[in-house]
């Protein structure tokens, strides 16, 4: 028996050695659109997969593992795939050894090409497996606020339009109907209905892009859907259903009704710090666009934060006070840098300028000795420290690791309490440059709804690569110190957080929308977006 190696080896390895042995299919439902709506299970096979084949542009943001991305919804021509071409498609990326996810909406063996595709893969002896995933049957309805069935109404029936043959008498019988793919026969749909016995007055919601912060609902009846339909312009995909149960909605509307319900708002960070305030904003229904306005980079000469180093670990410190998450950053990179850890701060004091910079340095595993009882800011810290006692301080120097425009406010009010501070630039704060044409054009066009200003240089670098938000949008600033920048801009303030944090500033956000919208309710108005009302007058202070 002849071998392929000079060496023995076993017959697995031998066939390993020869050729790459098949791989292995996940066929993974992603849901109907809401990203946080994917299983545990789905999220665990994106992080492992070679391959992920799509068939929706916007699924391509949950692949976030650097694996590989095909488009498999359209061909090179934009055409749509066909089944047996998706099939096709997924064997072939197999047969290369890759553990490939075919990524599809809503769940793969509900009105989904996942039987053909995976009969596909028997064929072809490759081995897969199925994970349910939310179907838009489902969960499209009840982010509308509209259930398939109560205590009164007990069934109902799916069908799927699309271009087929569909015998409307025998749908009439079901008191709730929900229509995929019927957008574009809406008028043929009821009309079928009516003949078929169902009243001209039977309430219909017609539901698109369900479960994201872009849905919109049209609630008509058989005789009115397609006029109103044609009217707010709705478009595939959407959800369509039929019956007495769509009068349930006035009550059960959760979704369309928060605070900031399609909400664009601008938020002018750095990429890492958005994160927090992009999630809280999605809770209350804004879409959350982000800018970068600054970059955060190592001070030009790092001997000052060396020498600051070295002293702490000799003892020349008696407290360290650490004014913002960049800070602690800047302080532990350096320590790691010269392979320290948190044992270097043994007798020393640590204070943190407010809750968010506390919790960066619990991280370390180190509890902030001093935290401001009231204000969380330079001031709020000053009120609550200690003045300097020589019988109970053995060492009168404060270092204090801060940004490189910061303010002197902390520094010269530890003087004034006795102390003597080493005023060390830790890292620099460099503006950012121009977002596009299209970000800046809505920024100055009021197609932001509201911009979060989170420091005093997010007001001050936005105004100067992109210019002044419209009068229309809704200004948010984190605290006094911001809101006194964005005044002195020429911006009019309207929000402001009562704590100086990200959540808060969001919080206060979404406070304000809803006192917005109970006003627009209370006076017999749609609600309307800051961006949809355009005042002639330009904004002034």
């Amino acid at each position: 028996m002849s071998t392929t190696s000079a060496m023995p080896t076993s017959p697995s390895t031998t066939a390993t050695t020869t050729r790459p042995s098949a791989g292995r299919v996940s066929f993974v439902g992603a849901g109907p659109g809401d990203a946080s709506l994917l299983t545990v299970r789905a999220a665990e096979l994106l992080a492992q997969a070679d391959v992920v084949i799509v068939e929706a542009p916007e699924q391509e943001a949950l692949v976030t593992n650097g694996a590989e991305v095909v488009d498999g919804g359209t061909n090179a021509s934009g055409e749509i795939l066909t089944h047996a071409a998706r099939g096709k498609l997924v064997v072939k990326h197999a047969k290369t050894g890759a553990h490939v996810v075919r990524l599809m909406v809503g769940d793969p063996f509900t009105y989904a090409t996942g039987p053909e595709e995976a009969m596909a893969c028997a064929k072809a002896g490759i081995s897969f497996e199925v994970v349910p995933g939310i179907s838009s049957v489902s969960a499209v309805p009840a982010y509308a606020g509209v259930p398939l069935t109560d205590k009164q109404h007990r069934e109902f029936k799916v069908v799927s339009v699309g271009d087929s043959t569909v015998d409307w008498s025998e749908a009439a019988r079901h008191e709730t109907l929900v229509l995929l793919s019927a957008v574009g026969r809406i008028a043929e749909v009821a009309t079928g209905l009516v003949a078929a016995g169902r009243s001209p007055e039977t309430p219909v919601a017609m539901t698109r892009l369900g479960t994201t912060t872009r849905q919109e609902t049209v609630v008509s009846t058989l005789e009115n859907i397609a006029a109103d339909a044609a009217a707010s312009q709705m478009a595939p995909p959407a959800i369509i259903v039929v019956g007495e149960v769509v009068a349930m909605r006035d009550a059960l509307s959760w979704f369309e009704t928060k605070p900031l319900y399609g909400w664009r708002v601008l938020v002018p960070r750095t990429k890492e710090q958005s994160q927090t305030l992009a999630a809280r904003l999605r809770m209350y229904g804004a879409v959350s666009e982000e800018v970068p306005t600054i970059s955060v980079e190592p001070p030009r000469n790092p001997q000052q934060m060396d020498k600051a180093v070295r002293g702490l670990v000799e003892g020349r410190y008696e407290w360290v006070a650490f004014t913002s998450v960049n800070a602690v950053k800047a302080v532990r990179e350096k320590f790691e840098e010269y392979g320290l850890d948190a044992r270097a701060f043994s007798g020393l004091k640590i204070a943190a300028v407010g809750e968010k910079t506390a919790q960066a340095i619990e991280t370390w595993g180190i509890r902030p000795d001093l935290v401001p009882s009231g204000e969380q800011s330079g001031r709020g810290l000053l009120e609550d420290w200690p003045p300097f006692d020589e019988l109970l301080d053995p060492i009168n120097r404060v270092f204090l690791p801060r940004a490189d425009i910061a303010t002197e406010t902390l520094a010269a009010g530890l003087v004034e309490l006795g102390w003597e501070v080493d005023d060390v630039t830790a890292y620099r704060t460099v503006r950012a440059s121009p977002p596009p044409a299209p970000t800046r054009e809505a920024i100055k066009s009021g197609k932001f709804d509201a911009v979060l200003f989170t420091s005093s240089s997010t007001v001050r670098n936005l105004v100067g690569i992109a210019g002044k938000p419209h009068a229309t949008t809704i200004i948010a600033c984190i605290g006094p110190a911001t809101a006194k920048t964005a005044e002195e801009h020429g911006l009019r303030v309207d929000v402001m957080a009562e704590k100086p944090s990200a959540e808060e500033l969001a919080d206060a956000l979404a406070q304000f929308g809803e006192q917005r919208r109970v006003q627009f309710l209370e006076a017999g108005e749609p609600v309307l977006r800051p961006s949809q009302k355009k005042p002639s007058s330009r904004r002034k202070a």
